[in-house]
Formats: C-alpha cells, structure tokens, sequence
C-alpha cells in the first residue's frame, strides 16, 4: 500500500482564496483593509525570506502589509517601542514579530508585550491559556494549519489515537489542544519518550515536529495511520521532515511531503488569523 500524498499547496490555496473573500467583505463593511505588521530583527537568510513570502501573500489576500526591520544589534527597548507603537496603531490588526530573535533579546518578554488581539502568532500567554481552556483564542499558524490538513482527510477525528511527537509552544503543545478539542485521544510524545515506536505504532495520527531529521522510521508508523510531517530540515541531501518519507509513504494511509506539505498552511493561516483578528476588532462576523 503506498499513502495517498496531502497536498498542502492546494488546501492552502484554498484557503488563502477564502481569506481573499473575506477580506473583500470585510473592507466592504468597514472602508478599511485589514492590517499586518511582521517585524523582523536582523538579516537571518531564511526569516528574511519567509518575510517576503508573509509580505507577497499578504497583499494577494487584499490586505495592507507594513514591515519593520531592525538591526541585530538592535536594544530590546527598541523593539519592545515598536511593538508598543503597532499595538496603538489603528490600521495594524496583526502584529508578528519573526523569530529567532538575536540570542541578546528576551523573546518571551517581547511575544508578552504584543497585545493579545492582535497577536496574529498567537504566542502570547493569553491565547495560548484560551486555547488550553476551550474559549475562542487566535490559534498558532502551523498546528492550526495541521488540523486543517487531518480534516481533509478525515471527516471526523473523533475518538482517534493522536501521538504529537514535540512539546514546543510554538507546535507541540497547541497542536495536541487542538487534537484534544476535536476528542481525539492525544499523547505528547519526545526525544526522550521511552519506546517511542511502540506508541506511534498504535496511533491513528502521528504529527512529527521534534526537529530532528527523518528520525520518525517507516515501521514505526501503524498501517493506513495519517502522518502530518512539520518538519523542515536542511540536510546535504536537500530539505527533509522529521519522518523518513521513503519508508512512512509505503505504510502509511495519507501523508504530508517536505516541501509542499505543512509550510503552506502556515502562511494561509497567518492570513485566516489576521482576517478573524480584524474581524474580532471591529464587531464583524468572521467568515471562515
């Protein structure tokens, strides 16, 4: 048996076109585009490109894009009146301040100071403990981007086994909210999980975001399972996920490719967040 293949390109596209919709109404009930502001500190190679992709995907949608750069030497004052100064700006809905930041910043610090409402990442503590208690919160792109991919699979997770293998705040632990708001049974699972292929062996659903290349083995993954693979590795043999491809794909009932899996959905969600950040601002139904 060989998975079927998850095309994140085309639910993100999908996507993306429903926030294009949106956004339309939107400007037509109010006079005014949604705003987002991504700030970016220093000259990382690769955030400087996701920032331009932000930027391009932004405008396609119909909304403003505002984008700040700051030196990598750049104080942390500065940057904590940046973001005070967009959290007071009326045209910004959506504020997302790219990370890394330089190894001199406080990142939580500065993730605490972006207003709620706004925080279109949605890392600050607020939402993050109104995901974790049920009540409507602006949800991280990439597990919110994840759960999308399992629905177009599965037209109920109801009740299935979910292993999330990775316990960041920024994938790990949202995703296996999510998971548990749609009753699957979750386990967050690690690097150090003892006897990590027995428990992916009985999982209906495996989403893999430790970090370490293609270390999620074919036989480790229960047959006909979904695998949502969110890894993005960056190897001499070019750019990989955290579960080996060649192996999970012949067991596998649906699976995620590296690239052209989880990454799209990120940026599509980001959009879907700054649109219901708006909405939510301005006393407007939220569409999607």
């Amino acid at each position: 048996m060989t998975a079927s293949i998850i095309d994140g390109k085309a639910v993100a596209a999908t996507l993306r076109s429903q926030v294009a919709e949106g956004v339309a109404t939107f400007q037509a009930q109010t006079g005014r585009a949604p705003g987002l502001a991504v700030v970016l500190v220093g000259e990382d190679a690769a955030s400087s490109v996701y920032v331009r992709s932000k930027g391009k995907a932004t405008v396609a949608a119909g909304m403003i894009s505002v984008e700040h750069r700051l030196p990598a030497d750049a104080e942390q004052a500065a940057l904590m009146a940046l973001v005070a100064a967009l959290n007071a700006d009326p045209a910004i809905d959506g504020i997302l301040v790219q990370l890394p930041l330089p190894s001199h910043m406080d990142a939580q610090a500065v993730i605490s100071a972006i207003d709620p409402n706004k925080d279109v990442d949605g890392f600050h503590p607020a939402n993050a403990g109104r995901l974790a208690t049920g009540l409507p919160a602006l949800v991280p792109c990439t597990p919110l981007g994840c759960l999308m991919l399992l629905r177009s699979v599965h037209p109920s997770l109801s009740g299935l086994d979910a292993v999330v293998v990775g316990r960041s705040n920024i994938v790990g632990k949202p995703m296996a909210q999510l998971l548990l708001g749609e009753s699957c049974t979750v386990t967050i699972a690690h690097s150090r999980t003892r006897d990590l292929p027995a428990r992916l062996r009985a999982a209906d659903i495996v989403v893999a975001a430790v970090g370490i290349p293609q270390m999620i083995q074919g036989d480790w993954i229960k047959p006909g399972a979904t695998v949502i693979d969110v890894g993005i590795n960056r190897t001499a043999a070019g750019l990989v996920g955290d579960v080996d491809f060649a192996g999970a794909v012949e067991v596998a009932g649906a699976i995620t490719p590296v690239p052209g899996g989880v990454g799209p959905m990120t940026i599509a969600c980001l959009l879907r967040n700054t649109l219901e950040a708006a909405c939510r601002r301005d006393g407007v139904a939220f569409p999607l």
